[in-house]
């Protein structure tokens, strides 16, 4: 299919347009939100850093035996590398993500008195997190403006028309274009639910899609 010409996110046209794919998806998935499992925001945090290359549901089967010996800033910082690999390891890349973890922990400590911070550019100062982890947190945990660009994000902005470039954080600016301050945390909710759904990265079933009507389906197949 040819690309259609990406408008400037200024355009009124298309912040009406995602107003009202918005609108569609918050009737499609009532009950989207992070499916992640957490007690605490620094269990959050722990739980989005282990998500990386990884699905949620495996996170959420590693995350109880991890809390219940390290769910605090200060447990985790002082346990053994050994220790928080064995726990993790079906996550992938074990190793690198336990020591992403204890140094985070380390830092919130020793820099944030055991305080996990709400500013995104501190939270992005700490080992293994970076932006969309940070605003994970930001949004979820502290219920700040926080726009996760994941890889379902990515994919619907470019198919839906709101980005033409695969670079997340230029994503996320062009997004925010459109999206009011308030909303962007639950404009990814939707977006992550309805990637898993239907405009998934295999194929995207359009005939099934409630939004098809407002998406040029730039690259959908």
């Amino acid at each position: 299919m040819a690309q259609a010409k990406l408008k400037s996110g200024s355009d009124p046209a298309e912040r009406r347009r995602m107003k009202e794919i918005l609108r569609v998806l918050r009737r499609t998935y009532p009950e989207a939100k992070c499916s992640l499992d957490f007690g605490s925001p620094f269990q959050l945090l722990v739980a989005t850093i282990l998500s990386a290359q990884c699905t949620d549901a495996r996170v959420n089967q590693v995350t109880p035996a991890l809390f219940r010996r390290f769910g605090t800033p200060e447990k985790l910082a002082r346990a053994e590398l050994a220790e928080i690999e064995a726990l993790i390891q079906s996550t992938g890349f074990f190793r690198s993500k336990a020591r992403a973890l204890k140094e985070s922990a380390r830092a919130i400590v020793d820099e944030h008195g055991g305080e996990l911070p709400r500013e995104l550019e501190i939270l992005t100062a700490l080992r293994g997190v970076g932006r969309k982890t940070a605003n994970v947190v930001l949004g979820v945990a502290y219920g700040l403006p926080g726009l996760v660009v994941d890889t379902h994000v990515k994919r619907l902005a470019r198919r839906m028309g709101f980005t033409r470039t695969a670079d997340a954080g230029k994503i996320e600016r062009e997004l925010m274009e459109v999206v009011p301050k308030e909303e962007w945390t639950e404009l990814a909710h939707l977006f992550i639910a309805h990637g898993r759904e239907i405009c998934t990265a295999r194929i995207a079933r359009c005939e099934e899609c409630p939004v098809a009507r407002l998406c040029p389906k730039i690259g959908a197949r």
